[in-house]
């Protein structure tokens, strides 16, 4: 990260490229070894559910259930959707209130006198997903976010079964929901399958949905829209601490783990792989750089440097 023309500080971290064929075009760092992905397995989960029978209206609804999403008003009413759907409500989520990830959403909810609500909070189509799943197989409710629970089963099989590899550990995610570690190189495996998937499947569903409605996925000027919008055909998934996985049409992959969990240094790193893999946008020219600020202007920027990847 640069500052003024001074190198201010310095993230490392591992990435992985498959070619078409699911080969291992170029790696950096620890790719073959377990990490969390964090919501970069939404994707998967949101499979899970559908494998199990989850009903939903369209591929808007399913979108917000693979999302992590700003809680703008469209995001949360397609997550309210989703549940009354299901003939639940808000009071059925279990993860945590939260005001809007948007700012300026937040300091409306604020401003007309609001507080922080389950539905805001960016997992709560996830969640909601979860939930209407539930309902669809008689399954009880009230647990769905325990790993025992015969919901969470499924997805950690369909996650298992999408990387190729065993699911390596299960610990809790920032929304609740149990999370499930697995290698990058398996988490590039699972985005490849789901665009190389047939039309029609489950895991093609769950791409098409997401590519078709890369607003619902994030929302306003974030990562996961911004790519999928400057990339015909991608399909683009972060998660927290430093986490991304993305595919193009043809099954090329990439998956990264920005070692700190500094989400600034993960844009630079996604954007100077998919240049790699052959994408070809002008678009992505001005994703290359995270700014950095100071007094409210730009003053520098988060950038690869030259040669990090090979």
């Amino acid at each position: 990260m640069v500052r003024s023309g001074f190198r201010e500080g310095v993230h490392h971290g591992s990435v992985v490229l498959l070619d078409a064929a699911g080969g291992v075009l170029r790696h950096v760092g620890e790719v073959h070894r377990p990490m969390m992905p964090r919501s970069a397995n939404k994707p998967l989960q949101a499979l899970a559910m559908l494998r199990a029978g989850l009903p939903l209206a369209d591929d808007a609804d399913l979108a917000i259930v693979c999302a992590s999403h700003n809680g703008e008003p469209e995001h949360v009413e397609r997550a309210l959707r989703v549940l009354g759907g299901a003939g639940l409500t808000e009071d059925d989520l279990r993860c945590p209130p939260d005001l809007p990830l948007h700012q300026p959403s937040a300091r409306r909810v604020l401003a007309a006198g609001g507080h922080p609500r389950r539905a805001f909070m960016n997992c709560s189509g996830k969640h909601a997903g979860m939930l209407a799943t539930c309902v669809a197989r008689g399954w009880s409710r009230p647990d769905y976010p325990d790993p025992a629970h015969p919901l969470q089963a499924a997805i950690a099989t369909a996650l298992s079964t999408a990387a190729g590899e065993p699911v390596a550990a299960t610990a809790v995610d920032g929304c609740g929901a149990p999370l499930f570690a697995v290698s990058l190189a398996g988490l590039a495996r699972a985005f490849a399958g789901l665009v190389t998937a047939t039309p029609g499947t489950a895991r093609r569903r769950v791409a098409d949905a997401m590519r078709a409605h890369p607003y619902l996925v994030a929302g306003s000027g974030r990562e996961d829209t911004r790519l999928m919008a400057a990339v015909p055909g991608l399909l683009c998934k972060s998660g927290a601490e430093g986490v991304q996985a993305a595919a193009l049409p043809d099954g090329r992959a990439v998956a990264l783990k920005i070692d700190d969990g500094a989400n600034r240094a993960r844009l630079p790193v996604m954007v100077a792989a998919l240049r790699l893999l052959g994408a070809d946008s002008p678009a992505l020219a001005e994703l290359a750089e995270e700014p950095v600020l100071g007094g409210g202007r730009v003053v520098g920027c988060a950038r690869l440097i030259d040669g990090a990847l090979g």
